[in-house]
């Protein structure tokens, strides 16, 4: 075998179709492309995706409403410098939504570390991050 001899396989390679070639080919006079037409003419048969043929098409038909996470809707966060200046040393749902720290529909709430905490607190009901969590007890708190 020689470089100079390879050749693919028999089969492998088709030749290309010559449109418009005359009757006999099959592909003569109109090229296959049918009688006149948007797909008929030259550089003209191609449309935008998405296009209906003028009619509206599904994508400006359909009303157009973002994502709004349900889970989102009903979850707050509390930074650690903000349960410094509550009063009690309980801090619970009940406690942030007197403070106005959350919102009355807020269900889930959790104290995320920014800041610091100098005093004691003991923490029920709210969720807490680790490093929060930490930062509560090192200060003499817990969370619960």
């Amino acid at each position: 075998m020689r470089l100079n001899t390879l050749k693919p396989a028999k089969g492998a390679r088709r030749d290309r179709v010559r449109v418009g070639r005359g009757t006999g080919s099959g592909l003569g006079k109109t090229a296959g492309r049918g009688h006149k037409g948007q797909h008929a003419r030259t550089g003209r048969g191609k449309v935008k995706p998405g296009f209906e043929g003028g009619q509206m098409p599904l994508q400006r038909r359909l009303p157009k409403v973002g994502f709004r996470s349900k889970k989102a809707a009903g979850s707050q966060e509390v930074f650690l410098y903000q349960l410094a200046g509550l009063e009690g040393d309980t801090v619970d749902l009940a406690a942030l939504r007197r403070a106005g720290l959350v919102d009355a529909r807020a269900r889930r709430v959790k104290i995320v570390k920014k800041g610091e905490i100098g005093r004691a607190v003991k923490v029920s009901g709210v969720l807490a991050t680790a490093g929060a969590k930490a930062a509560i007890e090192a200060a003499g708190g817990s969370v619960e």
